[in-house]
């Protein structure tokens, strides 16, 4: 799989990556997971799990690796395979989010499964615990789901601890979610703190049914942004064309990954031939005809359960 640069950070990233989103914790929103995973959610399980599919990206040519502080244990997953594998930190990219934690303690029916907070006491805590299990490989550090609301893009103190984080080396980058994703990014693109932009990403739910963000996320890339896709398949609902909507998300001239959310090795093998499919402007434009409205997407999408 081609090596190639996310935007202008410097980082080196291949155009399919994994998100652990569905690998680190016994319960999400994606469709199918009786399926996929089985009745065995224990901790041992899914590490045996998560290694699996992990090792069958790196194998597959995958070099990006995407995880969150309130993906269950996915960095503590993530970091015990780089240890297996005895892996450099150079040979891979990783990233992951601060801003929500997980309190789900590991019970697939929760009540809550993960509380936001974009807070200057979150962002504290989260870096320091992202790096006391990934040290050295963490690359990218984002803003998870980023909203208007949350005030965070108007914070002068988290701002201004984020120019410190990327003044030691680290990356910053922001992902956003919800019917406003192009609003959020058009804002985060217009701050500066101390003359400085913090953010040198931006990872974005962008596929067949929500393509909304799409004519701001170009903008990100001509800014010199990097550009993560996630939710390709949305959540499951597009698994049964899993080549065909991935390859379409590729075929954006502005996109430089987009994230495989495989929990199987077959899943993840699948998603990589997404690679091999060549989409007309044809295809591409009867594909743009199943697109639904930004505000249905995502109601819909909040009323996925937890399994």
């Amino acid at each position: 799989m081609e090596l190639r640069s996310l935007g202008a950070t410097g980082l080196r990233v291949t155009p399919i990556g994994l998100g652990l989103a569905a690998l680190g914790r016994p319960g999400y929103i994606t469709l199918d997971r009786e399926k996929d995973l089985g009745n065995d959610r224990s901790v041992s399980a899914l590490e045996r799990r998560s290694h699996e599919v992990l090792s069958a990206a790196y194998d597959g040519g995958i070099r990006y690796f995407d995880a969150a502080r309130s993906y269950g244990f996915a960095e503590r997953f993530l970091a015990s395979w780089l240890r297996e594998r005895a892996l450099p930190p150079k040979a891979v990219t990783v990233g992951s989010k601060w801003g929500y934690t997980y309190v789900g303690d590991w019970q697939v029916d929760a009540r809550v499964h993960e509380v936001k907070d974009h807070s200057l006491a979150a962002l504290r805590r989260q870096i320091e615990e992202s790096r006391a299990l990934l040290g050295e490989y963490l690359d990218l550090y984002q803003i998870h789901s980023a909203t208007l609301e949350s005030g965070v893009l108007d914070d002068h103190a988290v701002l201004a601890e984020l120019n410190i984080l990327r003044a030691s080396g680290l990356k910053i980058g922001i992902s956003v979610s919800g019917p406003r994703q192009a609003d959020v990014i058009r804002r985060a693109l217009a701050v500066t703190i101390d003359g400085v932009n913090p953010f040198q990403s931006v990872q974005a739910t962008w596929n067949l049914l929500e393509p909304s963000a799409g004519p701001a996320l170009a903008e990100a890339h001509d800014a010199g942004w990097g550009v993560i896709i996630k939710e390709a398949l949305g959540n499951g609902r597009l698994a049964d064309r899993d080549q065909e909507a991935i390859a379409a998300a590729l075929a954006n001239p502005w996109v430089d990954i987009v994230l495989s959310g495989a929990v199987t090795g077959d899943q993840l093998r699948s998603n990589d031939r997404a690679l091999d499919r060549q989409l007309s402007r044809d295809e591409l434009a009867k594909l743009a005809n199943v697109a639904e409205p930004a505000e249905r997407y995502w109601q819909e999408r909040s009323a996925l359960p937890w399994t």
